[in-house]
């Protein structure tokens, strides 16, 4: 069969702002981006079926049988088992929400008949799950990814190790004077990543490929790092998907960041409300703030967001796409795309100087910033017009 991720409308706004700019299964959870996770439990390649504005960079392809797989949903041996039963015309469920689907053409959600699954499901369905299920993912993904293979090792005899058998070392990785605490759950090191002198890693923990861990960091449990990024300073349960900076000192707590983010020096994130009350955090669908159930949440960073030195976020905040924050004292705990400014105010980061940062940024990484990117990033502007307010009152 022909695997396809698909967006469940619902789940997806759930999940902005990370599904404004990619589908819900490109998400990172773990090591593994979603789609990653569900390639290597079937031993197939899987194409997308998203919004329409991200299908040229995300593809989609058909066949005669298409497997359709809820992109929210994290496979594990028994429910990919019970995926690869369906029959055409049958779909998978659990509790109203379709997991997958058998159909002839691009409709997922008219099954002629319907199993619930008896199983325990990782459903992704809003932002903060990404960070509370993390760890659990890291350790299934681990076991995933080094099943069957040789770990390259440590070498390095000022590095000290804790439950070695634990930690997983790609090709080309340098890891120097470090401490790797594996006896609380998996590390993996990625390729060709560099972790320096002084580093402190406990795990759970992932680094993707091309990543520097750099001197003194303290990465705590349940962190995800993912490829090309720079990370410092001290990092707790939070997950950055990809090609972002937070390299100095500064906390970052039970947080996501997105792809091309950049946190200045000493940017410090609250995880926790002083009266230790649930965390409410902004949800696009209910354009409103949704009671979490956490007292434990930090801050939603949306792609090509960066912020300004001594930035500080505070428990719960949200900030879009494209934004660039900067100044004194906290801003709301809702900062929409495009925004440029801090506490004392916004006003709109216009769409020709976001290009042009965005090129530079992707340029330090060896990646052109595309016409397609910048198709999707204009649609993301123009979605995003009206919650700039500001541009009413001028």
């Amino acid at each position: 069969m022909n695997p396809i991720v698909f967006d469940d409308p619902s789940i997806r706004t759930n999940l902005l702002p990370f599904t404004f700019t990619r589908p819900v299964g490109a998400i990172r959870i773990g090591i593994l981006t979603i789609i990653e996770k569900w390639e290597k439990h079937l031993g197939t390649s899987a194409s997308y079926l998203t919004q329409d504005y991200l299908s040229e960079k995300f593809l989609f392809s058909s066949a005669s049988e298409n497997l359709f797989i809820n992109g929210a949903v994290c496979p594990d041996e028994e429910l990919t088992k019970s995926i690869n039963d369906l029959k055409i015309g049958e779909a998978l469920t659990k509790d109203g929400t379709i997991l997958a689907c058998v159909s002839g053409n691009k409709d997922w959600n008219n099954p002629t008949s319907k199993k619930e699954y008896s199983g325990t499901v990782t459903l992704i369905d809003q932002v903060w799950k990404i960070f509370q299920y993390n760890g659990a993912q890291i350790r299934s993904d681990f076991n995933l990814i080094t099943k069957g293979r040789k770990s390259a090792g440590i070498s390095d005899p000022h590095t000290r190790t804790y439950s070695p058998e634990n930690i997983f070392v790609e090709e080309g990785a340098v890891i120097q004077a470090a401490t790797l605490n594996a006896s609380t759950g998996p590390i993996y090191i990625g390729k060709n990543v560099q972790i320096q002198e002084g580093s402190l890693i406990r795990g759970p923990f992932s680094v993707g490929d091309e990543s520097v861990v750099n001197m003194g960091a303290k990465m705590r449990s349940d962190t995800t790092v993912g490829p090309y990024c720079k990370v410092g300073g001290e990092i707790s349960n939070a997950v950055i998907f990809g090609y972002s900076s937070k390299v100095h000192d500064g906390f970052l707590g039970s947080s996501v960041l997105g792809e091309w983010c950049n946190m200045g020096a000493d940017t410090n994130t609250s995880n926790l409300k002083n009266n230790y009350d649930n965390v409410k955090l902004w949800n696009y669908g209910k354009q409103g703030f949704a009671n979490t159930g956490l007292t434990f949440c930090g801050l939603m960073m949306g792609d090509h967001t960066k912020c300004g030195i001594n930035s500080m976020f505070n428990t719960g905040t949200v900030a879009g796409v494209a934004s660039n924050i900067f100044g004194d004292g906290y801003p709301r705990n809702f900062i929409p795309s495009f925004a440029w400014g801090g506490a004392a105010g916004f006003m709109t980061y216009q769409l020709n100087k976001v290009y042009e940062t965005a090129a530079k940024a992707m340029e330090r990484r060896n990646i052109t910033l595309s016409e397609v990117d910048k198709k999707i990033l204009k649609n993301v502007f123009d979605q995003c017009a009206g919650e700039r307010v500001w541009e009413k009152k001028s």
